[in-house]
């Protein structure tokens, strides 16, 4: 067995790996797959545990489906040091899947329940696609738009203008995911608002996006995986989403004039 922390995989490559977690931010997932690649053994899963549209399809497409699995994080963390992190909310369990029924269930319920004993609540999700698009729409409506502001998730919620903004960009996703036939848990944006609203909001009101860290940090910004992805799958079936498109260009301009001082 080998432990430690390392900056490249040299160390690893003759070792024989279960499981390889992907958390890099969705614009690193095409260099990060490559990079992992030789790693993935005949019996190699690689769990891709990240924000936003396409990084499924991407690993998937280096590795295989049969050794993809997706997983949907809704827990917020900070991380202080490499090896040191800090959980800050969880709003839910992990949940992980393969989308395409590719891996068999009692695997992935098996590393569910690794992951649950090693103190992160985890379980297997059959729908884990339609959870991850639960996901994606939590994160397009409070994510930029709290980075943007720079305030939490509650102060998003309290005022009648930011609560018009999210609205807005969650009625253009339920425009846009159905002409993808992308699969939803819930049968209208009223339902899903409803939800976000009284059950998802309320224990993480005091939660700052991590795009408003990102953004504090001068680091590059994971825009194009949120809304930048429903901007270009609405381009794709002439659907407009003005509110999606206007939240990326501000978001853009914003990471264009933190790199301008840098």
């Amino acid at each position: 067995m080998l432990d430690g922390i390392f900056g490249d995989i040299g160390p690893l490559t003759d070792k024989e790996l279960d499981i390889i977690i992907l958390t890099v931010k969705s614009y690193d997932t095409a260099v990060a797959i490559e990079q992992v690649r030789p790693l993935v053994g005949k019996t190699t899963l690689v769990i891709t545990a990240q924000n936003g549209f396409g990084n499924y399809e991407e690993v998937s497409a280096v590795v295989n489906r049969d050794h993809t699995l997706l997983a949907r994080i809704i827990f917020g963390v900070k991380l202080h040091a490499p090896g040191r992190a800090e959980v800050t909310v969880i709003a839910d369990d992990v949940r992980i899947g393969q989308p395409h029924d590719a891996v068999a269930r009692e695997r992935i319920q098996g590393i569910a329940a690794a992951f649950t004993s090693a103190g992160i609540p985890t379980a297997y999700a059959e729908n884990v696609y339609a959870i991850l698009w639960d996901k994606i729409l939590y994160n397009a409506a409070l994510n930029p738009l709290g980075a943007i502001l720079e305030c939490t998730y509650g102060q998003l919620a309290e005022h009648a203008e930011t609560r018009s903004i999210m609205d807005a960009i969650i009625d253009e996703i339920f425009r846009v995911a159905p002409a993808h036939e992308m699969p939803l848990n819930w049968k209208s944006a009223e339902e899903y608002r409803t939800h976000f609203y009284t059950r998802l909001v309320p224990p993480t009101a005091k939660h700052f996006p991590s795009m408003y860290y990102d953004v504090k940090a001068g680091k590059r910004l994971e825009i194009d995986a949120l809304n930048g992805a429903i901007v270009k799958l609405a381009r794709e079936k002439g659907i407009s989403v003005p509110v999606n498109a206007s939240i990326t260009d501000i978001i853009k301009a914003k990471e264009a004039m933190a790199e301008s001082r840098r």
